[in-house]
Order: C-alpha cells, then sequence, then structure tokens
C-alpha cells in the first residue's frame, strides 16, 4: 500500500433526534456502555492499524471533543465543522490537505460519528475491497424487510433485491471525493453521504457487505438497544 489511507469523522452536529430535552450534550458525546460514543466510533477506526490517523471534525465552539477523545493516538480534532455534513467533510478535506499533506491518489474513509458499533472485520473487507478498485465504495446492508414507497399511502412496493441500506465507513481517493462534494455544492444538490456525491459525478461505488452492530445511533431510544447489544 503506497497511497495513505486517513479517516474523516465528521461531528459538527447536534443530533437533535437523539436528544431526550433541550440542553442535551451533542448525541456524538454522551455516553453507551460508560465511553462516549464518538470515543468508540474513533476508536473502531483505530482497530485496523492501515488507517493512518483520524481527523474529526467538529464545531469551531465545540467544548467536549478534547475531553473524549483524550489519550488516543492517531488522531487528530480540527475545529472545522460547517453548516451540513457535507460542509463538514468537504472542509475536513481541505484541511488534510493544507495540514497533513493529504494528496490527491491517498485515501479517505469517512465515517459517521454515531456509528460507535463498526466491527474490525467490516472495516478491514472495505478496505481490501476499495484498495483494489478504481473508484472505491461503502458499506451496506442488503434489505431484510419489504420495502414501500409512498408519503401517507403506499405508492409502490420496490425489489427488495436491488436495495441497499447505506451505512459507513465510505472508502474514496480524496481527490474524486473533494471534486464531487464540490461539484454538489456549486449545482446546490443536496448530499446525504459521500457515495451520492460521487454517483453525481456518474461514477458507481462499490457495495460491501456491512454490519447490522454498525447501526447508526439516530433516536434516543436507539441508546437503549444499543447499550445492551452484547
Amino acid at each position: 500500500m503506497t497511497e495513505k489511507l486517513i479517516a474523516i469523522v465528521p461531528a459538527a452536529g447536534i443530533g437533535k433526534r437523539a436528544s431526550r430535552h433541550d440542553g442535551d450534550v451533542p448525541k456524538q458525546y454522551r455516553p453507551l456502555r460508560g465511553e462516549p460514543v464518538l470515543r468508540l466510533a474513533v476508536q473502531a477506526l483505530l482497530a485496523d492499524p492501515r488507517v493512518a490517523e483520524v481527523r474529526v471534525a467538529v464545531a469551531p465552539a465545540d467544548c467536549w471533543a478534547a475531553d473524549a477523545l483524550a489519550g488516543l493516538p492517531r488522531v487528530v480534532c480540527r475545529p472545522c465543522g460547517g453548516a451540513e455534513r457535507a460542509d463538514t467533510v468537504a472542509n475536513a478535506l481541505d484541511d488534510a490537505c493544507e495540514q497533513a499533506g493529504l494528496a490527491e491518489r491517498d485515501w479517505v474513509l469517512v465515517h459517521d460519528a454515531a456509528r460507535p458499533g463498526l466491527p474490525a472485520l467490516a472495516l478491514s473487507r472495505l478496505i481490501d475491497a476499495c484498495l483494489t478498485d478504481a473508484v472505491g465504495g461503502l458499506l451496506a446492508l442488503p434489505a431484510a424487510d419489504t420495502v414501500k414507497q409512498g408519503r401517507d399511502r403506499v405508492a409502490c412496493t420496490l425489489p427488495r433485491e436491488e436495495i441497499w441500506l447505506a451505512q459507513t465507513p465510505q472508502m474514496f481517493r480524496a481527490g474524486l471525493l473533494r471534486a464531487a462534494l464540490a461539484q454538489a455544492r456549486a449545482q446546490g444538490r443536496v448530499v446525504t453521504d459521500e457515495a451520492s456525491a460521487m454517483e453525481m459525478m456518474g461514477h458507481a461505488p462499490m457495495l460491501v457487505r456491512g454490519s447490522p452492530r454498525n447501526a447508526k445511533l439516530t433516536w434516543s431510544e436507539d441508546f437503549d438497544w444499543m447499550e445492551n447489544w452484547g
């Protein structure tokens, strides 16, 4: 492996849907099994020695990250968070290029701060697959349930065999990802994950099987079941 591999964790959001009441700390700093969620997510990335560095992008006024990440090796916390997730990732990429010499052909893993259960085998599987691919890819799970499309009423049933539920990390070349995010921003298009930005540029990211343990903490009750999972 000649190119560098770094990870970016966008952690500038406040996670309103996971709040129990006003005044809660952002969900990435809430405790889970005695540790901040963010710390667990970062530790999961550090489990693979090929990840040279984990760069955590937080809001400029963040006052929790330093304590949450204290003592972790190969971790850099940068106050470059933006208004939306895509802005934070783009800012973190720019920052890594300027501050850490990230090159266009280097690889970048982007991982949600609210996915603390990433298994080491799933991470390794993604890295192994992407290093030999021209585009890169993402962890995802095939849909297990029947999928309906609609709002208040069903409009149609989608073929389950063609539905995947996207997870993170998502792994792409730094230069390609920067260009994809910049194009989406210039066109005013909504980007909910890095793969969608790549798709807008005409690329077809690889789907690599993820894990149910790599679920995202979205609602307050999610903490309850993940607290008791294994």
